[in-house]
């Protein structure tokens, strides 16, 4: 929204798949761009009305509600995301699956989830530049910047929370496929280790392995073996920041191309490979569909890099 823009006063009906969300969420997809602290400011000051009445930010929307949005005016101006740029415009190859309810991307590595950070953009300013009909479109999960694979995108409030429940039971199966170094050992099946979140001056996020961390485990099973190297399939049974990468440190088998918790000497001999990123790839993923209710399997193939590596390895 440009700052000569003078915008005008929406009332919102909200229907069936918005009801149950908070009021402040609810703003923040209506006025994209605006800073958080100007959408509690808009709340405190009672310029956001539901049935004409003030709401507090933590209010969840039920049918039907009519929401009063102010006119708020954007003082910085924030630039589009051009769906022709070309790291957009490739990411339409990068869909595996597409309906109303969800979007199902193999993700590149290299490409953040979403924009900050200094980042223009990030995957789901990509999408929402490539599918600009598309009235809600969101992340049901993440992945770091560095790693590629199975994502998957709600596109409709209903099956962002059908999908948020499914991962908060523990019913959506993730299978990673990673690098690690030295031989992954036969009997070595899982990892249990607690994990804890430090937050450095830099903003750079770094996990360890504490007593005091959230618990966290990883499944593991061999894939192929070569002479300095494993390729293992992970399952997250818990979903932390880093975990996978941290989990295979923790075992004494860092991931090839690791910038955070990798191993120098390993990844020198893996970039004679041809290795140039983090060999994390999120191979599939099961869920059950948000509409039909039944079971569905995606599987993401590997980019050039990781086949190549292997093939090399070999």
């Amino acid at each position: 929204m440009n700052k000569d823009t003078a915008p005008s006063v929406q009332f919102v009906t909200i229907d069936a798949d918005v009801a149950g969300q908070r009021v402040d969420n609810f703003l923040r997809t209506q006025l994209k761009g605006v800073p958080k602290s100007m959408i509690y400011r808009i709340l405190r000051k009672g310029e956001v009305r539901v049935n004409k009445g003030r709401v507090k930010p933590e209010y969840k929307l039920k049918t039907d509600d009519i929401v009063r949005v102010p006119p708020v005016r954007v003082t910085e101006a924030v630039a589009p995301v051009n769906p022709k740029l070309d790291k957009v415009a490739t990411l339409e190859s990068h869909i595996l699956f597409e309906d109303d309810r969800i979007m199902v991307i193999n993700k590149p590595s290299g490409i953040a989830v979403h924009g900050g950070s200094g980042l223009s953009f990030g995957l789901i300013e990509g999408l929402r530049a490539l599918r600009p009909d598309a009235h809600f479109m969101e992340l049901v999960h993440r992945l770091d910047r560095d790693t590629s694979g199975c994502i998957l995108i709600a596109k409709k409030r209903s099956a962002l929370r059908n999908m948020h429940e499914q991962l908060r039971m523990g019913q959506m199966d993730k299978r990673y496929q990673a690098l690690v170094a030295g031989s992954w050992p036969q009997n070595r099946f899982k990892v249990k280790a607690p994990l804890r979140k430090n937050v450095l001056q830099s903003g750079e996020r770094l996990v360890s392995v504490s007593d005091d961390g959230k618990p966290s485990e990883t499944r593991y099973r061999i894939l192929e073996n070569f002479s300095s190297a494993t390729l293992v399939e992970a399952s997250p049974i818990t979903g932390r920041t880093h975990q996978i990468r941290v989990h295979c440190l923790h075992a004494g088998h860092p991931i090839a191309g690791d910038d955070k918790y990798g191993d120098t000497a390993f990844d020198q001999s893996m970039k004679k490979a041809g290795l140039n990123r983090l060999f994390l790839h999120a191979a599939s993923i099961r869920f059950q569909h948000p509409q039909t209710g039944e079971s569905v399997t995606f599987k993401a193939p590997l980019d050039k890099t990781l086949a190549t590596t292997l093939e090399r390895l070999k």
